[in-house]
C-alpha cells in the first residue's frame, strides 16, 4: 500500500499495512520467530506439542473413514517447525503418509523461503488461496494463525458506535482516532447481531472469511479445522490489542512494520459465527487439557528415560512451559470445528 502525505485507515487496514506491506510489513522481511525473535510458538518450545498434533490428525483421520486422500493444510506455518515433526511422526504410519497431500498456506514470501529451507525434498504444496483446495477430504490446523489476522475495533459511548481508525502520517509518526459508524450495517454483513450485549467490538472481517470459506469445504468434502490460540471466553468482549518486541510488550504506533501487532481471540464470538454457519459443532478446551489427553505427560517420560539429568530437567521445563497454567495452559484454547455427525472428541 503506497502512503499519501496523510492517510486515514481503519484499525484493520492499518494492521494490513503494519504487517503484510510488500516492502515494509513485518511478516515480509523477517523471522520473528524463536529465541532471537520477538516471540517463541509451542512447537518451538518442544516438540511433544507438534508430536501430540501428530497423533490428533491419525486420530481424526481415522473418524472421517481414513480416506485414501485426504488434504492436511496448516494455516500459517511460521517457521516450518511444526510441519517438519508431523512429517517425521508420519512415516511411522505409511498408509496414513501415501493418503496425505501436504498443503501450507502463507502469505510471507520470506517465511515461505524458511519453510521451503527447513522442509526440502518434502512433498507440500504452497497455496495463497484455500479456495483452490482440491475437493477431498480436508483437516485444517491453526496454531496462533487467527490472533494474526488484522482486527477491527468498535467502542459505544451513549447510544452511538464508534470505529477506530488510525491517523498514519507516515510510516514513522501515527495516532488513534474515531469514527461514528452505523452498527447495523455491519450486522447485516455479518448477518448477527454482534452489537447485542456489547460495549466494545474487536473482529476480524479477514478472520471471518477464513472461517467461512473453512466452513464451506468441512461442509461439502468433509474434514474439521483444529485451532489453537491465546483467547477468552468471556461472553464480554475486551480491548485485547497489542504489540511484541523482543519478546516483550510494545507500542502499536511506534515502530511501524517492526512490531508484532497481535490479539486475543473471542472464542465466545467464534461459537456464535460457527452456530451461525449451520450444521457444524465446535468443542474447546484448555491447551492443557487438550495435551494432558493427548498423552503429553507419557510422551515425555518415554523420551527422557535414557538422557542424563541435564537433558532430562530440559524437557519438563519445556513441558511446563505448554501446559502450565500461568504459563501457556490455560491462556491457550484449543477449537475443534468439525461436522455435527462425526462425533469425535479426543482430547477434548
Amino acid at each position: 500500500m503506497k502512503l499519501k502525505k496523510r492517510r486515514n485507515l481503519p484499525l484493520d487496514k492499518f494492521i494490513n499495512f503494519s504487517l503484510y506491506n510488500n516492502k515494509s510489513g513485518y511478516y515480509m522481511k523477517k523471522n520473528p520467530f524463536g529465541a532471537k525473535g520477538d516471540f517463541i510458538t509451542a512447537p518451538n518450545i518442544s516438540r511433544l506439542f507438534s508430536e501430540m498434533i501428530a497423533i490428533w490428525i491419525l486420530s481424526f483421520w481415522q473418524s472421517l473413514g481414513s480416506p485414501k486422500k485426504f488434504n492436511l493444510i496448516e494455516l500459517g506455518a511460521g517457521n516450518g517447525e511444526m510441519m517438519k515433526v508431523l512429517i517425521e511422526s508420519f512415516k511411522n504410519f505409511p498408509v496414513f503418509l501415501k493418503a496425505c497431500n501436504f498443503i501450507i498456506h502463507e502469505k510471507s514470501p520470506s517465511l515461505i523461503k524458511i519453510q521451503k529451507k527447513k522442509l526440502i525434498k518434502k512433498k507440500i504444496v504452497w497455496l495463497s488461496n484455500i479456495s483452490k483446495i482440491k475437493k477431498k477430504p480436508s483437516v485444517f490446523i491453526a496454531n496462533e494463525f487467527f490472533d494474526s489476522v488484522p482486527i477491527k475495533q468498535f467502542e459505544k459511548k451513549g447510544d452511538l458506535w464508534f470505529e477506530k481508525f488510525v491517523n498514519l502520517v507516515d510510516s514513522k509518526k501515527a495516532k488513534f482516532f474515531e469514527r461514528k459508524v452505523d452498527i447495523k450495517k455491519i450486522e447485516k454483513k455479518l448477518n448477527f447481531k454482534i452489537s447485542q450485549n456489547q460495549n466494545f467490538i474487536e473482529y476480524s472481517e479477514l478472520g471471518h472469511y477464513y472461517l467461512k470459506e473453512i466452513s464451506k469445504i468441512i461442509k461439502k468434502n468433509n474434514g474439521g479445522l483444529l485451532l489453537i490460540d491465546y483467547g477468552y471466553t468471556h461472553k464480554k468482549m475486551k480491548n485485547t490489542l497489542q504489540a511484541i518486541s523482543n519478546h516483550k510488550f510494545a507500542n502499536i504506533l511506534s515502530n511501524i512494520g517492526n512490531v508484532d501487532i497481535t490479539h486475543n481471540i473471542s472464542f465466545e464470538l467464534l461459537k456464535k459465527l460457527i452456530k451461525q454457519m449451520g450444521s457444524l459443532e465446535n468443542n474447546l478446551t484448555t491447551q492443557k487439557e487438550f495435551l494432558i489427553k493427548m498423552g503429553i505427560k507419557q510422551r515425555a517420560e518415554i523420551i527422557s528415560k535414557n538422557h542424563n539429568f541435564i537433558k532430562k530437567a530440559d524437557i519438563y521445563y519445556r513441558l511446563n512451559r505448554l501446559i502450565d497454567e500461568r504459563q501457556m495452559g490455560n491462556l491457550f484454547k484449543v477449537m475443534l470445528i468439525k461436522n455435527k455427525k462425526n462425533k469425535f472428541k479426543l482430547g477434548f
